[in-house]
């Protein structure tokens, strides 16, 4: 009988191991988002896009890739300042986007340092006199 108790202490043991080993390496969804931006823009490639919508920080956007059409929308909230101050004037604009070949629809418009938004930030207005 003890032998017993000790063989499943040393099971519960591993048992609670493993779960806590499970759930340190499991990554935060905002990073594993973070990685795959960082591989498609590694390793993408490039094509013309069509911005169809903008809204609550998701950018929706349309591509072809080899007569198929995609439909695409990406969270860039993160990224504001790569952003016009009005971002509906995106909508119906030409972008650049980056998507890996194996996976066509697995894309990209903003990730760190690199935008394919198309948009000229507004000229600086006249100073102030004074």
């Amino acid at each position: 009988m003890r032998l017993f108790r000790v063989f499943m202490a040393g099971v519960a043991g591993a048992a609670t191991g493993v779960a806590a080993s499970m759930l340190k390496s499991r990554k935060a969804p905002q990073e594993r988002e973070r990685k795959r931006r960082r591989d498609v823009n590694a390793r993408g490639r490039t094509g013309n896009a069509t911005i169809l919508d903008v809204a609550n920080g998701v950018i929706t956007y349309a591509y072809e890739i080899g007569g198929m059409e995609y439909t695409a929308s990406q969270d860039v909230s993160e990224f504001v300042g790569a952003l016009p101050a009005d971002p509906s004037t995106l909508i119906g604009r030409p972008a650049i986007f980056k998507y890996l070949e194996s996976n066509p629809a697995n894309s990209i418009v903003v990730a760190e340092g690199w935008t394919g938004l198309r948009f000229q930030p507004p000229a600086p207005g006249p100073k102030p006199e004074g």
